[in-house]
């Protein structure tokens, strides 16, 4: 297997072939070990465009978005890795679960420090302190990733910008602390909210077009940065020795923050480039919808429950269409949702959800629901219940609208589903007005009973979708058991994962990750420290 420091994946797809074979001489012997992937002579911009990429299909929307849907129960896994991953059968303390996101967030991190060190005083490309700034933010954003799914682990000695001898300087680096690489997390969008100003004075030019996200725009990225000081601040709410004033810090985050509707959005994704979960269910048919996600649907009335479940295809139909939308709680398909923790193996039999159809819907790296339900809650915990009121109504209304992004996106937009006969639109949109609605007749007694609660619930179905949102939502409910605050009732009898295995690439590789790996149950019994655990 291949150690995170050795990643053959480089910024561009070029290949190269050669005319002809040669010896394998004394020379070239020496060179096996060198790292011939990541080249030193590209412009940032272009390692940025890769970085951006690879964050948001492999990272945020990739492997841990879709396991951690099954452990959240937005999903069920009735199929292969994900019905043992469903059962706990193997899959959550396996090394090789989770080895390939393991190796990607390494490699991205390992990018995004080039270009930062590319952009800094000792850099080929000092001056361009704006591409610099956005290198601190894509290595704060995959340092998170890292420390909330592995909590201790290699980062000081890992994935670093610069080798020794043509070879990576650690060969077995140490684990550092999940609390000592969120210090890191911090200080780097610090950082990036200092250099992201100053622009960009190389001869080589600003990131234009190759920045995915935002074309370059200072303003954005900084509101990027605060948000995500908002996401990890709150990550850490039960571990602080002030939590009053990390709140307050919290709020002032977010004012600076993302404003009416704006986000981090991926939104290159097309008939030929794949929503992730897209590009998953329509390859493997793994995953069905979560009975427990319906159940909670119907206990408040929600106007999404007649837009997001489908009927599984008729695999004895002779023509299209295959599937077709399902109306409500009434509707006679409604009850074949797929039991948590206990469904049958097999494909075609369950409902889905219409999420997995979604071939066009973005990755949602930041998005404007997140940030008005961290308000919310921060609100609530402050006890400013009044005000935490309509901000809720705000991000319940901002994330029906995301539902409805993505609803679309399966019924209009997406070539592979159309080609393939379509699905059956039972339903219409929710408007805004039916969201507003909603929040008055139905979620504002169960806020008013419990504010807190509700907020967490509600944020919890936003998060279920096409976007990679469940990524996060694994980060909030392990936060608030470590909290003593059982708001969202999960139904799967089996235990439950409290973190990832470390990837087997390294597992075997390293043996500072070896020891700690042990046998690998350890994910069910130790938080990561932001948690309550010690590693």
């Amino acid at each position: 297997m291949k150690s995170i420091f050795n990643i053959s994946k480089g910024f561009l797809s070029v290949a190269i072939l050669s005319a002809a074979f040669v010896s394998c001489s004394e020379d070239k012997m020496d060179s096996i070990n060198n790292d011939n992937n990541h080249t030193t002579v590209v412009p940032s911009k272009f390692i940025l465009a890769d970085v951006l990429t690879s964050t948001a299909f492999n990272n945020v929307g990739g492997d841990f978005n879709t396991y951690f849907a099954s452990y959240v129960e937005h999903e069920v896994g009735i199929s292969n890795q994900l019905y043992r991953a469903e059962t706990r059968t193997g899959e959550p303390s396996s090394s090789t679960t989770f080895n390939n996101v393991w190796e990607n967030t390494y490699s991205v991190l390992k990018n995004a420090r080039i270009i930062v060190h590319k952009c800094s005083e000792d850099g080929d490309q000092h001056g361009n302190y704006t591409t610099r700034g956005i290198g601190e933010v894509m290595v704060a954003l995959n340092s998170g990733l890292i420390a909330d799914a592995f909590g201790d682990t290699p980062y000081t000695q890992a994935a670093l910008p610069e080798l020794t001898n043509g070879q990576p300087t650690y060969m077995n680096p140490i684990l550092d602390t999940q609390e000592s690489i969120y210090r890191n997390i911090l200080q780097s969008l610090d950082n990036a909210i200092a250099d992201l100003p100053q622009g960009d004075n190389h001869i080589s030019g600003g990131v234009g077009n190759y920045d995915l996200l935002f074309k370059g725009d200072t303003v954005m990225w900084r509101k990027f940065a605060y948000g995500l000081k908002a996401r990890y601040t709150m990550h850490m709410i039960h571990r602080s020795t002030d939590v009053e004033g990390d709140l307050r810090k919290i709020l002032s985050y977010i004012d600076r923050s993302f404003q009416d509707g704006e986000e981090a959005a991926y939104n290159m994704y097309d008939g030929i480039n794949l929503n992730p979960l897209f590009d998953f269910q329509w390859s493997r048919d793994y995953l069905a919808a979560s009975k427990s996600m319906a159940t909670k649907l119907v206990e408040r009335n929600d106007p999404r429950m007649r837009r997001v479940f489908v009927t599984p295809m008729d695999v004895k139909a002779t023509k299209p269409p295959l599937w077709t939308q399902i109306s409500g709680k009434n509707d006679p398909g409604f009850d074949n949702m797929a039991p948590n923790g206990t469904p049958l193996p097999l494909q075609y039999h369950y409902n889905t959800s219409i999420y997995v159809f979604a071939e066009t819907a973005p990755t949602l790296l930041l998005s404007a629901h997140e940030l008005l339900f961290l308000k919310a809650e921060a609100l609530c915990r402050l006890n400013h219940t009044d005000d935490a009121e309509g901000v809720l109504k705000q991000a319940i209304v901002t994330a029906i609208a995301n539902t409805e992004r993505s609803v679309n996106s399966a019924l209009t937009e997406a070539p592979d589903v159309l080609s393939n006969g379509g699905i059956v639109k039972t339903s219409d949109a929710i408007t805004t007005e039916e969201a507003e609605d909603y929040f008055d007749n139905e979620v504002k007694t169960l806020f008013d009973a419990n504010p807190l609660k509700e907020t967490m619930i509600q944020k919890y179905i936003a998060f279920w979708g096409a976007s990679g949102e469940s990524t996060e939502c694994y980060n909030d409910i392990r936060r608030m058991k470590a909290m003593g605050e059982d708001f969202v009732t999960l139904e799967n009898p089996n235990p439950f994962p409290l973190r990832c295995p470390y990837g087997d690439g390294d597992v075997n590789a390293n043996p500072n990750v070896e020891a700690a790996f042990g046998n690998g149950q350890y994910v069910y019994t130790d938080p990561v420290w932001w948690a309550g655990g010690s590693r």
